[in-house]
This record gives structure tokens, C-alpha cells and sequence, in this order.
């Protein structure tokens, strides 16, 4: 059993084959999945697959790079959706440096406002950081997100941000990039990260495991994310799929 914590299914490049990709997936053991609605248009297509689907669940806020996009109500809106049973997260939020489409201070509004909003409702967050190591761990902490942790999705940062997250109660997920043959750093902290605050993720369509690297990711393919973070942990297979599975559900609330 698998859990890929973060996938966006309803994207556009599984509109021919979305059903066939989903039940792939459950084959091959990823029995539960988050799918991450991020700004206007996502979070409804989002809501549509948690109704259609028992074993997929929802984790919606407004992504740094649309933040510039965020109108009077879409707090108010993603508050209302957070009461679902099945909406698990207020995510993917944070900060992107690295695409210029929204102004630092903007996306350190909404992501403040967020935050805000996960406090009053007490509901885990997950965490999209590019590029912006001290800024996220600086308003993570001014913004008492210990409060109710989460997850640093697709952790890409040194082990000394990652020591800092530990420490504000996130786990850290890892995806395709720790199956890349040069990518040292992700191998070296999630080696370093303990076994029960470890998260596996796809972020299907996009950062394709090897030996996929520059197709479609899909969801199924976290279980090649689990072999790479097996090896690097010394451990079996069927381990750290039981302990990363484990870690998911308790992050997240789910029975």
C-alpha cells in the first residue's frame, strides 16, 4: 500500500485518459491519493474527483504563483470547502522566487492569510517553497504554523531548512527527483530525515521519476519514488511503504 500525498490528476494532460491513469495507479498499490486544487479553476475539478472517487482526497489553497489572482472571497470560499470531510489540507501554498508572475509581497499576503486561516480551522498545510528558503521558514515561524504543521511538499532545500521544519512539526515529502542520478541534495536530507516524519509524492504530471524522466508522471509512479527512498534509507520496499503510508494518515486525519 502507497500513498501519493500530492498529485494534480485533474490537470489537463490526463484529460484523454484521467479514469485509466487513476485505476493504474490503484493497481499497483497507491490505494490513497491527495489531489491539490491551487487557484480559481483547480479547485473545482478537485472537489469533482474527491466526490467521484472513495480513496482520493483534497488539499486546496491558493498557490504563490497565482497569488497575484486572489480576490475578496476566495479565502472565505476555500473556508467553506475545508468543512468537507474529505478536504484534508489548506495547500499547495508559499512561495515561488523563481516564476515572476506574482510580487513577493503579494504572495507573502496570501500565504500569511492562509496560514491564518489553517490556525483558525486547525487543518495541517502544505507547503510549496521554490527558491525561498529563509523567507518561508522566517513567516512560517512569525506566523505560528507550528500550530498545526503539515507537509514541505517536494522538499528541495538543505538539511539545515529541513532541521527547521522538523522543528516547526512538518513532515518532508520527497518525489521523482530523488530517483535523479544528480540530484545529491534531496538523497542526502531525506536520508537524514526520521523514518516517521517522511512523506512520498508524485506532483503528477509534473517532476517524472527516472526511468520516465521527461513524460507524464502519474500517480503510479510513486512507487518508484518508494524503491529510490527504500534504498537510500537501507530498508525494505514494503517498509517504507508501510511507515510512509502510516505517516500520511495521521498527518492528515484520515481513518
Amino acid at each position: 500500500m502507497l500513498f501519493d500525498t500530492h498529485t494534480h490528476l485533474d490537470s489537463i494532460e490526463f484529460a484523454d485518459d484521467r479514469k485509466e491513469v487513476i485505476e493504474r495507479a490503484y493497481a499497483q498499490g497507491v490505494t490513497r491519493m491527495i489531489n491539490v486544487g491551487f487557484n480559481r479553476e483547480t479547485i473545482p475539478t478537485t472537489m469533482e474527483l474527491v466526490e467521484s472517487y472513495e480513496f482520493i482526497y483534497a488539499a486546496i489553497g491558493w498557490h504563490p504563483v497565482d497569488a497575484i489572482h486572489m480576490q475578496p472571497g476566495d479565502l472565505e470560499w476555500i473556508e467553506s470547502l475545508c468543512k468537507h470531510e474529505k478536504v484534508v489540507a489548506i495547500g499547495e501554498i508559499g512561495l515561488d522566487y523563481h516564476w515572476d508572475t506574482s510580487p513577493k509581497e503579494v504572495q507573502h499576503k496570501v500565504l500569511r492569510e492562509q496560514i491564518g486561516l489553517a490556525r483558525s480551522i486547525n487543518m495541517p498545510i502544505v507547503i510549496h517553497n521554490r527558491d525561498a528558503h529563509e523567507d518561508i521558514v522566517k513567516i512560517l515561524r512569525e506566523e505560528k504554523a507550528h500550530e498545526v504543521g503539515g507537509v514541505m511538499h517536494s522538499f528541495s532545500g538543505s538539511w539545515e531548512t529541513a532541521k527547521m521544519c522538523l522543528d516547526m512539526g512538518f513532515h518532508l515529502s520527497f518525489g521523482g527527483p530523488i530517483t535523479f542520478k544528480n540530484a545529491k541534495q534531496p538523497k542526502e536530507v531525506l536520508q537524514q530525515v526520521p523514518m516517521d516524519r517522511l512523506l512520498l509524492e508524485t506532483d503528477s504530471p509534473f517532476l517524472t521519476p527516472h526511468p520516465y524522466r521527461g513524460k507524464r508522471n502519474e500517480s503510479g509512479y510513486v512507487t518508484l519514488v518508494a524503491e529510490a527512498a527504500a534504498a537510500l534509507k537501507g530498508v525494505s520496499l514494503e517498509e517504507i511503504s508501510t511507515i510512509t503510508t502510516k505517516n500520511a494518515l495521521e498527518r492528515f486525519g484520515i481513518r
